[in-house]
């Protein structure tokens, strides 16, 4: 398995899915994953869901900058740190974010979203 792949092709599965119908992110979370949202705590992959698709925009598109990854733990997790621009429907500028995902994996053999915290970036 190489790492650097599994993390891109996490990030394009995790963003265009986001992008297009938010609410199909569920399978990415279970019941002990957390999400930090602009230092908001979510816990719990139905609560998670409803705050990502409670919020105030419908539409949007994340251009992806870097993905950085690194192996985390013996129990085969990885740390998933994404950087890009967030362009908003009906926005001329596009938002700054960062991202960290710590993916578990499950036995099924794929990866699962343990921790996510998302923070947008002002100059």
């Amino acid at each position: 398995m190489d790492p650097d792949a599994v993390a891109r092709a996490f990030v394009e599965h995790y963003y265009s899915t986001f992008d297009a119908n938010r609410s199909g992110l569920a399978n990415l979370y279970q019941e002990g994953s957390m999400l930090t949202f602009e230092g908001q705590k979510i816990m719990g992959s139905q609560n998670i869901v409803a705050k990502l698709t409670s919020l105030p925009f419908q539409q949007c598109q994340h251009q992806i900058t870097t993905v950085d990854c690194q192996p985390s733990g013996p129990a085969g997790g990885m740390l998933v740190f994404v950087s890009g621009n967030l362009q908003l429907a009906g926005e001329q500028h596009a938002l700054k974010f960062s991202q960290l995902f710590h993916l578990m994996p499950t036995p099924q053999g794929s990866f699962y979203v343990f921790n996510d915290i998302f923070r947008l970036n002002y100059a």
